[in-house]
C-alpha cells in the first residue's frame, strides 16, 4: 500500500556521489518523500524540520558525515539518521549519535525496511528508539568484528548493559517487542551480496 504524497515523510537522501543519491530516492519515492543533498554542506543547508529521517553518507569530500552528522545534531535535529556508507564499522561508532548503519551497496528491502524500523509516523516511545540504536551499533560491530575484541572495550560492555537494561524495561511497556527486535536483528547490514 502507498502512501499518498501529501502523507509520506520526507527522507533527506545524503551522498556525494550523485547516482548513488538518486538511486536512492528513486528506491524510495513509492513510500518516502525523498529530498537528496549531494553533500555534507548542501545537507546541512537543505536539513529543515520537515525533515522525518536522513540517509547519510560517512566519506565526502567537502563535509565528513560524522561532522554533518555531529551538525545536525548541534541543531537540535532529533531525527532518525541512519548511516548508509562503504566505510567499515570500528569501535569510534559507539560514541555516534545515529540510529543505523548500512554499509553499501544497500538493497531497495533493506532501505525501506530499515527507514520503516526507525521512522514512526504517530511518535516513537523514545526508549525504544534508543534501545533500537544501540542494537544496531551492536549488531554492526558483532558482524564485523571478533567477540574477544568487542569484549575488551569498555564502551561496548557498557552499551550491552544499557542494551539489556532497555530490554527489560521496554517488555513491560511495548506489546509486540519481540516481534519488533526479529524484524530489527533480520535486516542485512552488511553489504549486498553480489
Amino acid at each position: 500500500m502507498s502512501a499518498t504524497p501529501e502523507s509520506r515523510p520526507a527522507v533527506l537522501v545524503v551522498d556525494d556521489e550523485s547516482d548513488v543519491a538518486d538511486l536512492y530516492a528513486l528506491r524510495l519515492q513509492e513510500e518516502y518523500d525523498p529530498v537528496v543533498a549531494y553533500g555534507g554542506r548542501e545537507a546541512l543547508e537543505t536539513m529543515d524540520e520537515h525533515i522525518a529521517a536522513v540517509l547519510l553518507d560517512r566519506r565526502m569530500p567537502d563535509i565528513h558525515g560524522d561532522d554533518v552528522l555531529e551538525a545536525m545534531r548541534g541543531q537540535g535535529y532529533d531525527v532518525p539518521v541512519i548511516m548508509v556508507t562503504a566505510v567499515d564499522p570500528e569501535l569510534n561508532i559507539l560514541e555516534m549519535d545515529f540510529d543505523d548503519y548500512l554499509t553499501k551497496p544497500v538493497d531497495e528491502d533493506t532501505l525501506l525496511r530499515t527507514l520503516d524500523q526507525h521512522v514512526d509516523r504517530d511518535a516513537q516511545n523514545p526508549t525504544l528508539e534508543e534501545f533500537l540504536g544501540i542494537m544496531s551499533k551492536l549488531l554492526v560491530l558483532e558482524d564485523e568484528h571478533a567477540q574477544s575484541e568487542l569484549d575488551d572495550d569498555e564502551e561496548y560492555r557498557l552499551l550491552k548493559r544499557r542494551a539489556s537494561t532497555l530490554a527489560d524495561k521496554l517488555e513491560d511497556e511495548v506489546e509486540d517487542l519481540e516481534s519488533i527486535v526479529r524484524t530489527h536483528e533480520s535486516i542485512h547490514r552488511g553489504p549486498e551480496q553480489e
